[in-house]
C-alpha cells in the first residue's frame, strides 16, 4: 500500500529532521570554530614583517594559531565520534520513548487538510490592460506672414502647409491606434482562449484529484479491513510501516527481511546489520604538536567487540520491542528473529546471511519486559538466544535451536 507508506515516511522524515537540529547546531559550532581557527592562521601567515625581532614573534604566533587551528580539528572530530558512540550506546532506549504504533486513520486525506497538488491552475490569467492611445492631432492654425509684399499669397501657402501635416499627423494617429486597437483585440482573444483553457485545466485536475483522494481513502479502508480479519499480506505491509518508521542513525544502517506465517500468527524475521569491518573503529583523536599531525585512537579488540556485541542485542530487542508494541491488535503470536550480516561464513566459505543471535519470543511475555531497566544480553538469555561467540570475526550463531513455525 504505496500510499500509506509515502504518508508514514514523509511524516518520520519530518520528525527525524527536527530530533537531529540539535546535533546538526553542535557540529556547525566545530566547523565554525576550525574555520575561524583557519582563517586567524591564514591571516596571520599574510601579516608583513617589518623587522627581525617582530618575525620571530610572528613565527611563533603562527604557529600557536596553526596548534589552535589543529586542536579545533580535534575537537570537531572527537565530537564526531563521540555523537557515534552515544546513538549507537542508545539504539535500544531510543526507541522507548516513541509508540510504535501505526495509526492508520491519521493517513485518511481530505480535501480540506491536503494541498491540493497544481495550485498554479487556481491563478486567474491576467487580463490585458487598455492600451494607452496617443492623443489625436488638432490642426494648428499657421502664423500670418509678415512683410508688405505677397500676404495673401503666402497665407494660402500656409494654411495648405498646415493642413497636410495635419492630414498626415491624422493618418499616422489613425493608423497606430487601430495598430494598439487591434493588438489588444489579439490580445483579449488569446487571453480569454488561455483562460478558458486553463478552468477546463482546472476542472480536470481538480477531478483527478479528487478522484485520487477517493481511491487512496477506499485503499486504506481495504487495508484496514484486511489488517482486522488478520490477511497475511496486510500484516506484512503494516509491519513494512512500522519498521520504515524506525530510523536507525545514518552512519547505522539495517535492512529487515520478514515473512507471516498466518498458520502460526508468527512473524519470521532477519536484521541485516553492518559487518564489523562496516562498523565504527576509532576511538579519538589527538593532536601531535611534534609531529603536526592529527593521530587516531583504535578502539582496542576488547572494547571493538564489546561495542559491536551490544549492538546487536540491542538491535534485536528494539525489533521485537517495536514490532510487538506496535502491533495493538494482537495479530502477531510469536516472533522469530535472527540479527546478522551478509558476507563470507569463515567456517563454509559460502557468501549470504551471517546470523550473530537468533531469538525467539511470544507477545504476551515479551511486552511484560521493562526496556528501561533490563540489560540486553541477559534478557536474550533469558530468552533463550543463540549468541555468536565472536561476531566481529563472523563466528556465526547456532540458530537451529530457536523454535520457529
Amino acid at each position: 500500500m504505496s500510499v500509506a507508506l509515502s504518508a508514514i515516511k514523509a511524516a518520520e522524515r519530518d520528525r527525524v529532521r527536527q530530533a537531529k537540529s540539535a546535533v546538526r547546531e553542535e557540529n556547525a559550532r566545530h566547523k565554525e570554530n576550525v574555520r575561524q581557527a583557519k582563517a586567524f592562521e591564514a591571516d596571520l601567515k599574510k601579516s608583513a614583517i617589518a623587522n627581525e625581532k617582530d618575525r620571530k614573534a610572528h613565527e611563533t604566533a603562527v604557529k600557536a594559531a596553526h596548534a589552535a587551528s589543529q586542536l579545533a580539528e580535534v575537537d570537531r572530530l572527537n565530537s564526531q565520534i563521540n555523537g557515534v558512540f552515544h546513538d549507537l550506546e542508545n539504539l535500544l532506549s531510543a526507541t522507548i520513548a516513541v509508540d510504535d504504533y501505526v495509526d492508520l486513520e491519521s493517513l485518511r486525506k481530505s480535501e480540506d487538510t491536503t494541498p491540493f497538488d497544481k495550485p498554479e491552475l487556481e491563478i486567474p490569467l491576467l487580463k490585458p490592460e487598455q492600451p494607452n492611445f496617443p492623443s489625436e492631432p488638432r490642426y494648428v492654425e499657421p502664423a500670418k506672414p509678415t512683410g508688405f509684399f505677397g500676404k495673401k499669397r503666402k497665407a494660402e501657402e500656409a494654411k495648405q502647409q498646415a493642413q497636410q501635416q495635419y492630414e498626415a499627423a491624422q493618418a499616422r494617429w489613425k493608423d497606430s491606434v487601430a495598430s494598439l486597437q487591434s493588438k489588444y483585440e489579439s490580445d483579449i482573444d488569446h487571453y480569454g482562449q488561455a483562460e478558458m483553457a486553463r478552468l477546463a485545466a482546472l476542472a480536470s485536475e481538480k477531478a483527478r484529484f479528487q478522484r485520487e483522494l477517493l481511491e487512496h481513502n477506499q485503499s486504506l479502508d481495504q487495508f484496514i479491513s484486511d489488517l482486522s480479519y488478520g490477511d497475511a499480506v496486510a500484516i506484512q505491509e503494516y509491519i513494512s510501516l512500522v519498521l520504515e518508521n524506525s530510523v536507525y542513525p545514518e552512519h547505522f544502517q539495517i535492512r529487515h527481511d520478514f515473512s507471516f506465517v498466518s498458520e502460526s500468527a508468527e512473524l519470521l524475521m532477519k536484521v541485516y546489520v553492518p559487518a564489523p569491518n562496516d562498523f565504527p573503529s576509532i576511538k579519538s583523536y589527538k593532536y601531535i604538536k611534534a609531529s603536526d599531525e592529527i593521530r587516531e585512537t583504535p578502539l582496542s579488540k576488547t572494547e571493538f567487540k564489546a561495542l559491536y556485541c551490544s549492538v546487536l542485542y540491542q538491535v534485536a530487542l528494539r525489533t521485537l520491542h517495536e514490532v510487538f508494541e506496535a502491533d495493538r491488535r494482537g495479530l502477531i503470536d510469536t516472533i522469530a528473529l535472527e540479527v546478522g550480516t551478509e558476507g563470507s561464513d569463515p567456517a563454509t566459505g559460502k557468501v549470504g546471511f551471517i546470523p550473530f543471535v537468533g531469538v525467539a519470543a511470544s507477545r504476551n511475555s515479551f511486552m511484560e519486559f521493562d526496556l528501561s531497566g533490563l540489560v540486553p544480553l541477559a534478557t536474550l538469555k533469558h530468552l533463550g538466544a543463540a549468541i555468536s561467540v565472536d561476531p566481529t570475526n563472523l563466528v556465526a550463531a547456532n540458530v537451529g535451536g530457536v523454535r520457529r513455525s
